[in-house]
């Protein structure tokens, strides 16, 4: 009995008489006697071959596998990158694998993985567009710099251009920094500054502080950052670093002032956390202390301080004239009047210090003396004395509070009672004795002119009688004010004989 095989053009076989493998087996026709052959066929398209006992073949027909395969061994420290045609494929160590021969063209490269991980450039560029296992390809632009880490250790930077690196077995990572951002955010910078100084020293600029300094770094002539005592950080080339020793005064300078603060506003919101600042208006002053302790008097303008290991406090003093109102007082006078009584206060602080070391809360202070003074100076005067002279009860404020104010550095400048309120019933009967009192002066003066206008008309008699044309011109004048009243007149006779006919009507009257 005979058995027959076909291998395509396409193909290769692998003949086995009772699964021992006898020959390979070109594209064709093929006949065996018996029924215990097999053939195992192969599409050469696929050029890497999956063959069962590989090891074993290789050892007993080296000859016919060298002949028919490519064999790629890799020992323990080495990966392989074979190219099949147009295809890429990667071989990890302690691999053996078996390519056909002929029909693809395969391509084998072994690399040492001992010598280094990183495939060599002519590589990295014929494989730009291929993904493969084990291999890690990275492209690093010119705005960026890159990090090799192997098993988490640094090993070196990479410049702008292609890679690829090894990934059989270990773990491999690149690390990407924008080189446009001055301050990269390195991790474990201690460990790059010790254990790789000549990275650092190559690519960074190294800051490192002590307890009393502060460091301004600035990029482009802006700044990107404020660093505070006993720190230390890594940024790229290319930035100022300005240490500023603070132990002896950390007071910012006029040209700091104006760049940290009176600048940029992003820069401020940067430099908030590391400085106390003042701005001390025009008529005011500034006080300063330290640890509860009083430093400085501040003059108007802007005030800065470093604030790392000290604890600053600043108050701002008004030294303009102030007004203070004590308002609805409710006080009894010496004849048991309620009164409410309404005081205005003006006065100035001369003495900031005196002033702020002396007293709490200097408003409070004046506003509970002049409470006092109040009562005292109302309490011992009658109504009529308050309502008669108001300016006393000034005088008498205004004598106690100055006392009282003298030694705490506050000058008063004016005190004054605004208002005096009396209560309802009190006010109706002032207002019942005022109207009597202006009633009787009434009277007084009304007697006082119907007197002197009686003497007046005497005296006019008197002048009449004795002086004719007088009386004529009195008797014209009273014609007069008839003549007003009347609208038509009719004239008999002359002007003698109706002032004749007047005059004698008045006489028989009388």
């Amino acid at each position: 009995m005979f058995k027959s095989f076909y291998i395509k053009p396409h193909e290769r076989g692998m003949l086995f008489y009772r699964s021992k493998f006898e020959m390979f087996l070109l594209p064709g026709t093929h006949r065996r006697m018996g029924w215990h052959w097999q053939v195992k066929t192969f599409d050469l398209n696929q050029p890497q071959a999956q063959i069962d006992h590989l090891e074993l073949l290789l050892q007993t027909h080296a000859h016919s596998m060298n002949e028919y395969f490519t064999v790629v061994r890799t020992a323990h420290h080495q990966a392989a990158l074979v190219r099949l045609g147009q295809q890429w494929c990667t071989i990890g160590p302690n691999q053996l694998q078996a390519f056909w021969r002929g029909f693809i063209e395969v391509e084998v490269h072994l690399f040492n993985l001992d010598e280094g991980i990183e495939l060599p450039s002519q590589f990295v560029q014929r494989l730009r567009d291929v993904s493969l296992p084990d291999l890690n390809l990275v492209s690093i632009p010119e705005s960026q710099l890159g990090m090799l880490y192997e098993q988490d250790n640094f090993v070196r930077p990479l410049a702008s251009g292609e890679y690829g690196f090894w990934t059989c077995d270990r773990k491999v990572s690149i690390t990407r920094y924008d080189r446009t951002r001055p301050d990269p955010d390195f991790t474990f910078v201690d460990v790059l500054v010790e254990q790789h100084p000549a990275f650092v020293a190559s690519h960074c600029e190294f800051v490192q502080l002590g307890n009393p300094e502060v460091a301004i770094v600035r990029h482009q002539g802006k700044v990107i950052e404020i660093l505070p005592p006993c720190s230390r950080k890594l940024f790229w080339q290319g930035v100022a670093v300005e240490v500023i020793d603070i132990s002896d005064d950390a007071k910012l300078s006029p040209a700091l002032v104006a760049e940290l603060v009176a600048g940029l506003p992003d820069v401020l919101d940067l430099a908030l956390d590391a400085l106390h600042i003042l701005e001390v208006p025009a008529q005011h002053l500034g006080l300063l202390y330290e640890a509860s302790a009083f430093m400085d008097t501040l003059t108007p303008g802007w005030h800065v301080w470093w604030t790392f290991g000290r604890a600053w406090k600043t108050e701002i003093v008004d030294l303009r004239l102030q007004t203070l109102d004590v308002s609805g007082q409710e006080i009894l006078s010496k004849d048991k009047v309620s009164l409410r009584l309404n005081l205005t206060a003006g006065y100035r602080i001369t003495d900031p210090v005196q002033a702020k070391t002396g007293l709490s809360n200097i408003e409070d202070y004046l506003y509970k003396e002049l409470q006092f003074a109040l009562r005292s100076a109302v309490g011992t005067k009658s109504l009529d004395q308050l309502l008669e002279d108001k300016g006393a009860v000034d005088a008498s404020v205004s004598d106690y509070i100055r006392e009282k104010t003298e030694q705490y550095g506050v000058s008063i400048a004016s005190v004054g009672v605004k208002d005096i309120i009396l209560p309802g019933e009190m006010k109706s009967i002032l207002c019942q004795v005022v109207e009597a009192e202006k009633s009787a002066q009434a009277n007084v003066i009304r007697r006082r002119e119907e007197t002197a206008a009686t003497r007046s008309m005497l005296n006019t008699a008197k002048v009449m009688e004795s002086n004719p044309v007088a009386l004529r011109l009195k008797e014209l004048e009273v014609l007069e004010r008839i003549a007003d009243k009347i609208e038509h007149i009719h004239v008999n006779g002359g002007l003698d004989s109706i002032l004749t006919e007047m005059i004698r009507i008045n006489g028989t009257r009388e």
